[in-house]
């Protein structure tokens, strides 16, 4: 993968600097849990938001470091962050949230507190991709043929599955999402009976993911390009394994002002942006 990254330059802060205000880390990610702990061991003053009580629990406790639980619009970003007096964001949030990632880059544009989006890394294993069908939107599936005759398993998260009902009489589909009463009742309303969903948390291991595929006999898998820690690297291997059909949904494109796959500099941004005289 070409690693078009923007490269920051380390701040070596003065030894008499003190923290100012807090850094706003955009979680909800494995990624993000990560940055967190990282966050957490310089003793910078943080503040995380994850949208589920699930998703809090994967954040250590420390005394520098707040978690709330907040789905927040455009204006409620705003007062959080007057509120918590945010200095600087970090936008961990998953690649295709991009309205949190819309609204936390318009909120550090009206505010003008300095953004930086982590995205997590691309796969890119060109033995194993032969076989995978790449396409730029889960509406350009739906509205195609892909699907037509095929056992497809879903795993492109709940809030999708509405745009399948259509094709419940036309496929056999099934579903995998996260164990929360939301995400079932959104795929038992798409039509998912309760034999076609399983509910799973992450990470899966090959093993398993293979022998779901099989259980089910699977011909169609659609993922998203989610990384590594989102287990495209197994479903890609598993599929070339087991000769299924593979349909990867690219990540959405959005401007983000700064970013980088590396945790060094997002340490180095927060130092930075916190030690400011």
């Amino acid at each position: 993968m070409k690693d078009d990254t923007e490269r920051l330059i380390p701040f070596s802060a003065p030894s008499l600097c003190f923290p100012k205000g807090k850094i706003w880390l955009v979680g909800g990610t494995s990624d993000s849990a990560t940055i967190a702990r990282a966050i957490a061991a310089e003793q910078f003053p943080c503040t995380v938001t994850v949208t589920t009580s699930a998703a809090r629990s994967l954040y250590p406790q420390r005394q520098n470091l707040k978690i709330e639980i907040a789905s927040m619009d455009i204006s409620q970003m705003d007062k959080f962050c007057w509120r918590e007096q945010i200095v600087a964001i970090v936008d961990a949030s998953h690649p295709y949230a991009v309205a949190v990632s819309e609204g936390a880059i318009a909120t550090a544009q009206t505010k003008q507190i300095p953004y930086l989006r982590y995205e997590r890394p691309s796969v890119n294993f060109p033995s194993l991709d032969k076989g995978a069908i790449e396409l730029d939107s889960l509406e350009t599936l739906v509205n195609g043929d892909y699907l037509l005759g095929q056992r497809v398993l879903l795993t492109v998260g709940y809030k999708a599955l509405p745009l399948f009902k259509p094709w419940q009489n036309r496929a056999t589909l099934f579903t995998r999402l996260l164990p929360a009463l939301n995400s079932l009742e959104v795929a038992i309303s798409a039509g998912f009976s309760s034999d076609r969903i399983i509910a799973l948390r992450p990470p899966v291991s090959a093993e398993l993911e293979k022998a779901l595929w099989q259980q089910w006999q699977i011909s169609l898998v659609v993922t998203k390009a989610s990384g590594r820690a989102g287990g495209e690297d197994v479903k890609r291997s598993v599929a070339a394994e087991l000769g299924v059909s593979l349909i990867v949904i690219a990540r959405p494109k959005v401007a983000y002002p700064q970013q980088t796959s590396n945790l060094s500099d997002v340490i180095a941004f927060c130092r930075q942006h916190l030690l400011l005289d």
